[in-house]
């Protein structure tokens, strides 16, 4: 289980994909900002090469963009004494050049286009980074299965189930459920009976996937 805090430094940040019309869009802008904004850091999700002509770090692992709650890019932050004071997502010229201080920044671009959603957000991964960057809030034991083994066969052999279907409550699936709660995963509930073991948020989670 891998757990990064939040890598991003004082400065501009900006977060971008090849995959995204408007991010190939501001490319030029890209290229303005990163001379006249010294301490821009460029990162790309998807190709460590994009941006052709620009100095860009890859976020391939996603780390970054989950860590800075990026939604959509390409996004453009500033943050200041460890603080994030300005945050803009999409392309709005108005918005940029604000934020910028750069008056006649995206001359030669449309006034606005949206943005692309962030692969941090593909339902096909985002489970997977749940646990991979939030894990470290699960303190259940986890049972081991042999990758030959069935999982729904192991289950009931070990007593987990008394024969009816049952869901295997992955890491994944117990992440997306404690998803839907700001509540702390061990705070206790009840005390069930007969040995009044302590139900805790991540307990009923876990029988609620």
């Amino acid at each position: 289980m891998t757990v990064t805090k939040n890598p991003l430094r004082d400065g501009w940040t900006l977060i971008v994909k090849r995959e995204c019309a408007t991010c190939v869009m501001v490319v030029p802008v890209i290229e303005r900002l990163m001379r006249e904004l010294p301490s821009l850091t460029v990162y790309t999700q998807d190709d460590p090469t994009f941006p052709e002509g620009v100095v860009s770090v890859s976020d391939l692992d996603l780390a970054v963009s989950w860590h800075a709650d990026i939604d959509t890019v390409p996004t453009l932050i500033f943050r200041e004494n460890g603080v994030e004071t300005k945050r803009t997502f999409g392309w709005m010229r108005s918005e940029w050049r604000e934020l910028t201080g750069i008056a006649d920044l995206g001359n030669e671009l449309p006034e606005f286009r949206p943005g692309c959603g962030s692969m941090s957000v593909d339902p096909d991964i985002v489970d997977k980074l749940r646990v991979l960057y939030g894990g470290e809030i699960l303190h259940s034991r986890q049972i081991e299965i042999a990758s030959a083994e069935d999982e729904f066969e192991a289950m009931f052999s070990r007593g987990y189930t008394d024969g009816l279907p049952v869901v295997p409550p992955t890491p994944e699936r117990v992440m997306r459920m404690l998803s839907g709660t700001t509540r702390d995963p061990q705070e206790v509930v009840v005390l069930a009976p007969p040995d009044l073991v302590e139900l805790t948020i991540e307990k009923i989670a876990i029988n609620a996937v």
